[in-house]
């Protein structure tokens, strides 16, 4: 029986599961929006949503709790410096998935995770600044 397991096994081990979250919990916080699977965008809500409200405690403690999860220092400072301040009157609920379909190659049920209130041009924003970089460098 499966009692008191709540989170989804998603046909992986704990390590994977783990690392995978991890990474796609600093993709959300850093673009805002995400494609993924239904059922790993289920799961990615309460994760993003805890350290949404590490970073409105905005202590050195959560910070340090934020950044032993995310190992991404961009990731940390975005939630402690913008997220942060955004939704310091909102009392939870900070991300909303909406159903995109089904995959093509294995008809899988894709979803977008992202923040309520995102900014639309944060969506690629370091991509942008590095081709901006590489194209300055060439020209000179």
């Amino acid at each position: 029986m499966r009692h008191g397991m709540k989170l989804r096994k998603l046909n992986r081990t704990h390590s994977h599961r783990k690392a995978m979250f991890s990474n796609l919990a600093v993709s959300v916080l850093t673009h805002e929006q995400v494609k993924t699977t239904l059922p790993k965008a289920k799961e990615m809500r309460s994760i993003v949503d805890k350290m949404i409200t590490l970073g409105k405690r905005g202590d050195l403690h959560a910070r340090r709790q934020a950044f032993a999860y995310l190992r991404d220092d961009a990731a940390v400072s975005k939630l402690f410096d913008v997220l942060a301040d955004r939704y310091k009157e909102r009392p939870g609920g900070y991300t909303r998935v909406l159903k995109a379909g089904f995959r093509y190659g294995d008809a899988a049920p894709m979803a977008y995770l992202e923040l309520v209130d995102r900014d639309p041009a944060a969506k690629g924003a370091a991509d942008k600044a590095r081709v901006e970089t590489e194209t300055a460098a060439e020209e000179e």
